[in-house]
């Protein structure tokens, strides 16, 4: 009889097991626990998030940052909304999507792990090494999220809170709720005018760790839409919600007579509530008219 799940060939430890340090990884965490001003329970967790995966050919996913920093992708998401939701109670969920998108979008997230001085905590192997590191703009956006997961494993959403709070919010304005800052937040606002949240899938990962294409692929649904391709998942999303907006009527069959139509509804729908404001507006004119009428007779009498 067959094993239904194939056993690993090199047994995964736990995050809390100890775990010994070469020189260089021992000099890097503790560079990274100074940036962080924290120190880690589980120093395999830390050395996890910066790791590059050049520095990992052979082993378990589990020692490079590429699963940390998946689960930091959506921790970091949360933090984003919640703190925007209470900080813009005026905004609706367009502008803050946008706030949120614009914020954790992969070259924020590089520019501010670059300042913190994540540039020269990163483990690389020798493959990227060679390159010069040309891979180090993903690699510290990356980075910046498995940090963010790290430490919410580590010591709990307080201290993920706190990091972020510290390095990446004050970036956040509401200038950013303006206009849609790239085509995954354009898609994303022109779905939910159709009750449509698209989702995004890596389909394909192409080439060595220190030269690598990502494909992913929209999703409304279990609906396929586009696909795109990039040097990174972030940016193999956003030209696949590129190629979705410019395909919308491919996909979803809204000729140029539907968008009229709908067009003209939106339009039709916005003069009947500017006319209905307008009328209580002067619903609320004549009223105080007569309050002030029946004053003045009470003063006369």
């Amino acid at each position: 009889m067959h094993n239904l799940v194939e056993v690993p060939a090199e047994p995964v430890p736990p995050e809390d097991a100890p775990i010994e340090l070469d020189e260089e990884q021992a000099a890097k965490v503790a560079s990274a626990e100074e940036i962080l001003g924290y120190k880690f329970h589980s120093k395999r967790l830390l050395v996890s998030a910066i790791t590059h995966p050049s520095a990992n050919e052979g082993r378990s996913v589990k020692y490079s940052y590429e699963r940390l920093e998946f689960l930091g992708d959506s921790i970091l998401g949360a933090i984003v909304a919640y703190e925007s939701f209470h900080q813009f109670s005026y905004l609706d969920e367009g502008g803050l999507t946008r706030i949120k998108v614009a914020l954790v979008s992969g070259s924020n997230l590089a520019e501010v792990a670059n300042r913190l001085g994540f540039a020269d905590v990163i483990i690389f192997g020798s493959s990227e090494a060679g390159t010069g590191r040309r891979g180090l703009h993903s690699a510290l956006e990356n980075v910046y999220e498995a940090i963010v997961a790290a430490l919410y494993l580590d010591g709990g959403l307080g201290v993920a809170q706190e990091f972020v709070a510290r390095t990446l919010l004050p970036l956040m304005s509401i200038d950013m709720a303006k206009e849609p800052e790239n085509p995954k937040s354009a898609l994303q606002e022109r779905l939910q005018e159709d009750g449509i949240t698209p989702t995004y899938r890596l389909l394909e990962t192409q080439g060595p760790p220190h030269d690598r294409t990502f494909v992913a692929q929209v999703f409304a649904g279990d609906q396929g839409l586009a696909q795109g391709t990039g040097r990174t998942k972030k940016e193999a999303e956003s030209q696949a919600a590129k190629s979705t907006l410019m395909r919308l009527s491919e996909f979803f069959g809204l000729t140029e007579e539907a968008k009229a139509e709908k067009a003209a509804s939106k339009a039709a729908a916005a003069a009947a509530k500017a006319e209905r404001n307008a009328q209580k507006a002067q619903e609320r004119i004549r009223r105080k008219e007569e309050r002030e009428a029946l004053r003045k007779q009470q003063e006369q009498v």
